[in-house]
């Protein structure tokens, strides 16, 4: 059993953060934890105090939680860092393990599988699950080629979801906390890239890659 355990939760949602203290709790015994409802908080608590182990979501208010695992781990390269996302384990996986996270955990899957991951990421591997190997080869096999969506920023990529879920940009901007006027941005950039020329080609574009569901 691992004992005096410190570990930062990064993520806006209390319950999610109650349920992630009681299964480490159970599992470790004595752990402090630490909490951060967004990614300024996130990086402040990161580099003003020590810990052992950061578990980070990367659909937080403001700064994407991508952008701040990218800062992180450039400045504390030897900080696990655990991603638990809402998103089941495909692009979204990809990037975070291209930013350096140690491993990635959909919150449906909280539980035993935390606790595998928790153990894995501390002893200095990486936890990969059987469907996000899978992920993996298939991105191996394609990087020959390469895909537009490939090209778009974390937070394009984003914007690019949000579109495809047929969101108005008004809603996109709530979501991301952005103003519109930086969505429009994005989404002029984000058609660049892609050689879309609206949003149902977008939506179409995300379909036809699985990068919705």
């Amino acid at each position: 059993m691992i004992q005096g355990l410190r570990v930062l939760i990064a993520d806006d949602h209390e319950v999610v953060r109650q349920g992630v203290k009681q299964i480490l709790t159970e599992e470790f015994g004595r752990v402090r934890f630490g909490e951060a409802v967004n990614a300024t908080e996130l990086l402040q608590r990161v580099w003003n105090e020590k810990w052992e182990l950061v578990l980070l979501d990367i659909n937080m208010p403001g700064r994407s939680g991508l952008e701040a695992l990218v800062e992180l781990k450039k400045e504390r390269p030897k900080l696990p860092v655990l991603v638990l996302s809402m998103f089941s384990e495909g692009e979204y996986a990809l990037r975070a393990l291209r930013a350096g996270a140690a491993g990635y955990l959909t919150k449906q899957g909280l539980g035993h599988e935390l606790v595998e991951a928790v153990k894995k990421v501390l002893g200095g591997g990486r936890y990969i699950t059987p469907t996000l190997a899978e992920v993996l080869a298939a991105d191996l096999a394609r990087q020959e080629t390469g895909l537009p969506h490939e090209k778009l920023s974390d937070r394009e990529y984003e914007v690019m979801k949000l579109i495809a879920a047929a969101k108005s940009v008004k809603e996109i901007a709530s979501a991301l906390s952005l103003g519109e006027k930086t969505v429009f941005t994005y989404r002029a950039r984000l058609l660049e890239k892609l050689g879309l020329k609206n949003d149902v080609e977008v939506a179409r574009y995300a379909l036809q890659h699985r990068l919705v569901e």
